[in-house]
C-alpha cells in the first residue's frame, strides 16, 4: 500500500463522528406536537363568491356543518342556486309580500323546500338531523334593511340558529 493511502485510514480513524440521536428525537417530537396542535381541520369550506366582500371580524369560532346562503348584491343564493334577484343591493318589490314588506316570498319557498327535504331524510336515517342552521355569507356594504329581510325570511322557515361567515385579521 501506499504511504497516501495509509495515512488516509488512519486519519478515518482518528475522527469518528458519533451522533447523538436523543436530543433529535427530542426535537422532532417537539415540532411534531406543536405542528399537530397548531394545524386544524374543518369539513366545513368557506369560498367566498367573486365579488362578495365579507366584514372583518374578530371571533376565533370555527366554521360549522350548515345550510349556505349567500347574501351578495346581486341576490341571494342557497348553497350554488339563485333564488332572489337584488337590483342595487335592495330587495325588488315582486320578490316581497303585499300582506308583509319585510316577507320573501321566493326565499321562503325555497327554504321550506330544503327543510322539507332534510326533515324527511332525517326520518329515514337517525344520523341525521335537522337543526334548522344557517351559515350566512352577507356583502359589508348591503343594508341591514335587505338583511333583516333575509333573515326574518328565513326564521319564518325554520332556520333559526344563524351563523355570520366573516373574514379574521
Amino acid at each position: 500500500m501506499s504511504r497516501v493511502t495509509e495515512r488516509m485510514r488512519q486519519n478515518n480513524k482518528k475522527s469518528t463522528f458519533v451522533l447523538q440521536l436523543t436530543a433529535m428525537v427530542d426535537m422532532f417530537t417537539i415540532l411534531l406536537v406543536f405542528l399537530l396542535k397548531s394545524y386544524s381541520t374543518s369539513a366545513v369550506n368557506i369560498t367566498p363568491s367573486e365579488g362578495l366582500n365579507l366584514p372583518f371580524s374578530t371571533s376565533q369560532e370555527a366554521p360549522i356543518e350548515a345550510l349556505k346562503l349567500v347574501v351578495a348584491q346581486d341576490g341571494v343564493f342557497v348553497g350554488d342556486q339563485r333564488v332572489i334577484d337584488f337590483k342595487d343591493g335592495q330587495v325588488l318589490n315582486e320578490d316581497m309580500s303585499k300582506d308583509d314588506p319585510d316577507f320573501l316570498t321566493k326565499l321562503y319557498a325555497y327554504l321550506e323546500k330544503e327543510a322539507t327535504k332534510t326533515q324527511e331524510i332525517a326520518a329515514r336515517n337517525q344520523a341525521i338531523q335537522f337543526t334548522g342552521r344557517i351559515l350566512m355569507q352577507a356583502d359589508e356594504n348591503l343594508s341591514y334593511v335587505t338583511l333583516k329581510k333575509v333573515m326574518y325570511t328565513a326564521s319564518l322557515a325554520g332556520y333559526t340558529d344563524l351563523k355570520m361567515a366573516t373574514i379574521g385579521e
